[in-house]
Formats: C-alpha cells, sequence, structure tokens
C-alpha cells in the first residue's frame, strides 16, 4: 500500500502505508519519546494531529490492552521511518499496523523522518494530509491546505466524556508493578477530587486514586455550581488538545471555583488556569512533544526530566503580580509552571503521570494532596 504525506507548504513524502487505507489532515507534530506509541496514539492532546515518533523503530513490542489512555485512538495518523511487522512481548495482543487497521487510522512508514522533523524545526508545525489512497500529489497539498487551522479550535469539547462518572482504579501507577500502590494508600477515600476532562489520560487518575482520592471526573463545560454540589475537597484540570482560548465558559467557571478549594492544572489545564488568572496564551512554533524536556523549579533549583505535549504556552508577561512562575524550560524559556501567591492554586504545562516518559514529577499528585489536607485543617 503506498502512502502520501504533503505539508501546506507544498513538501511531499512519499511512502509506505499501513494501518487503514484512508485520508487525515491534521497539524503535523514530532515525538521525541523512544517508546510509548501505544500510550501517545491514546493520548487525547493528539487530537487533530498527526504524529511523526522521531525514533526509528516504532512496533516492536506490538500493542496490548493495558497501556491504552483513553476510550481510543485519537491521534489524526503516525509517520514511522520504520515499522516493525514482527512484535515480541510477553504482554503483546498485536501489531501495531492491526491496531491501527481496526480503528481505522492510517501511517505512513519508509520515509526520511529527519528530513520531515528538521523541516517542521525550521519553519514550525504545518498542517499536513496523509493519504494511503490518493495517488496525485497535487490533490493531497490542497487537501493538507484546507484543513482546519490549530489556533482558535476547540478540541476539549470534542474529546471530553459524555457525562459525569466515577474513577476507581488504582492499581496500575506510576509507583511500579500493577499490584504496587502507593504507600500512603491504605484502602480508604481521604479526599474527593473533582477531574475536568479536557482530554485527560487514565494513568492520571490512577495516580490520585492511588493516594486516596475519589475521583469523579465531569465533562470539560460543567458549570462551577454543578461541582460545587459534588462538594470537592479539590479540582484537578487535565491535559488537552486544542487551543485554550476559545473556552471562554471553562475559564469563567475557574475562576469562580479558584476563589475556594485547591486546584492543580497540568497541560491543557495550566493555560486554563493561566487565562483564568489574568494571562494570556500563544501558539508555539512547533510545540513540546516527547518524553525528554528538561524543567527547572524556580523554587528548589531541582531539574526534572519531563514528558510534554502541548503547541500552546502561556505568556510570562501576562501574568499579574499576584501569580509566581515557578517552572521554566531549559530549552526554550518558556513557562512551565506557576503558582498563587496567596491561594491554593498551581498549575505545570508538562504530564507529572507520564505514561509513556519519566517519573521525576510524580510528586506533584502528592502535593495536591498535601494541598487539599492543609486547606481542610484552615477551613476546620
Amino acid at each position: 500500500m503506498k502512502a502520501i504525506l504533503a505539508l501546506e507548504d507544498g513538501r511531499i513524502w512519499r511512502g509506505q502505508g499501513f494501518g487503514a487505507e484512508t485520508e487525515v489532515v491534521g497539524e503535523v507534530v514530532f515525538n521525541t519519546s523512544m517508546t510509548g506509541y501505544q500510550e501517545i496514539l491514546t493520548d487525547p492532546s493528539y487530537c487533530g494531529q498527526i504524529v511523526t515518533m522521531t525514533y526509528p523503530l516504532i512496533g516492536n513490542y506490538g500493542v496490548n490492552n493495558e497501556d491504552i489512555e483513553s476510550r481510543k485512538i485519537f491521534a489524526e495518523g503516525l509517520i514511522v521511518r520504520e515499522l516493525s511487522r514482527t512484535y515480541s512481548n510477553w504482554r503483546a495482543g498485536e501489531s501495531l499496523d492491526q491496531y491501527l487497521k481496526t480503528a481505522g487510522v492510517p501511517g505512513i512508514y519508509d520515509i526520511d523522518t529527519r528530513s520531515l522533523v528538521r523541516h517542521i524545526r525550521e519553519r514550525g508545525s504545518m498542517r499536513g494530509c496523509l493519504s494511503t489512497r490518493e495517488t496525485d500529489e497535487q490533490a493531497v497539498v490542497a487537501r493538507a491546505r484546507s484543513a482546519p487551522e490549530m489556533i482558535g479550535a476547540d478540541l476539549a469539547s470534542v474529546v471530553t466524556c459524555d457525562e459525569a462518572y466515577e474513577w476507581t482504579d488504582a492499581q496500575k501507577t506510576a509507583y511500579g508493578s500493577p499490584s504496587m500502590l502507593h504507600p500512603d494508600f491504605d484502602g480508604a477515600p481521604r479526599f474527593h477530587v473533582v477531574a475536568y476532562d479536557f482530554g485527560l489520560k487514565h494513568n492520571s487518575l490512577r495516580n490520585m486514586a492511588s493516594l486516596g482520592c475519589r475521583v469523579t471526573v465531569v465533562p470539560a463545560h460543567t458549570s462551577a455550581d454543578e461541582v460545587i454540589g459534588l462538594k470537592p475537597d479539590g479540582i484537578w484540570l487535565s491535559n488537552g488538545p486544542g487551543d485554550p482560548e476559545p473556552l471562554t465558559g471553562v475559564v469563567e467557571n475557574l475562576k469562580k471555583l479558584m476563589q475556594n478549594y485547591p486546584v492543580f492544572g497540568i497541560c491543557l489545564g495550566h493555560q486554563l488556569m493561566g487565562l483564568a488568572l489574568g494571562g494570556r496564551t500563544y501558539k508555539l512554533p512547533f510545540g513540546h512533544h516527547g518524553g525528554n524536556q528538561p524543567v527547572k523549579d524556580l523554587t528548589t533549583g531541582r531539574v526534572e526530566i519531563t514528558a510534554q505535549n502541548h503547541g500552546f504556552a502561556v505568556d510570562a508577561d501576562s501574568l499579574p503580580s499576584d501569580c509566581e512562575i515557578t517552572h521554566i524550560n531549559l530549552n526554550d524559556d518558556t513557562v512551565e509552571g506557576l503558582r498563587h501567591r496567596s491561594l491554593p492554586l498551581y498549575s505545570v504545562q508538562y504530564h507529572p503521570e507520564a505514561g509513556p516518559g519519566p517519573h521525576d514529577p510524580t510528586y506533584l499528585f502528592d502535593k495536591f494532596v498535601e494541598t487539599m489536607a492543609e486547606h481542610q485543617k484552615l477551613r476546620s
């Protein structure tokens, strides 16, 4: 099966197709993780994007039923240098090719992914079209140019859950094997967390559940009054895809909730907190996607290696004086974390739950629990 990848600037790559025989459009981005392609594909933050894996060999350990981070594949398509047709892992149930084919998602391999990544780094992320059925190059370029822009795209409303639900699975956590729970967890719920689903990954919920939190997941546009009615001890703002600025209703809800509850936001949740506190966001040239982003904690001087997946950032100069920047990205000095100086509000731009990625920042979930405990003491 032949395949074509075309970018909106007219650049073409021809290769071999795998997965579904179809055609998709989206923003073409690259991810620097060496493993974790299944978690990446099922990360809702990749909705609207075609993902290029920079590691040259993908698919060698197959696909299993345990590493799924959401209800389905959300990436529009997958680009790899070399596809392994043979897979070997004791957990594997099927090949990556079959997994994509069943999901109706196309892939392309046998192209120079180094040249593609260099092109994106020089020109910035741009719209593209991946086709495993069209042979005319100019037709594919035209479809890339007609794809929706990422700026102004409210994709959180596309990927969020339809209705609220309780999350109880604390068995698979970032702390180790499926049977290894956090040492502070004794089986009894300690705090009630309301988690806003803007495109969350299951591993975040597992981390909070492993710390003894009863987690209620709510859709992205759940009103502040509905959340207050759930009587939470804390509010968690998830990761997610797209531009945060169109989510004006979410921002207004957060403004109400932040006055009364501890709030912890990650990724898109971090950007939404920045907007709710009076800041602005902007589009990054090619975003941060991968598991090796160095972040400095300005409060401790400690450097963490983090997993990231975002195309927008909070403008440091737009934040009010009652906000403190706590983390910066050592590659480009963008804002990676902030906190309010007097309210129990903090957020990070990266993914402390990993899946895939390093576990350096998992302590942030512990910090969230500690913040809720302190807030309870102050209220009692």
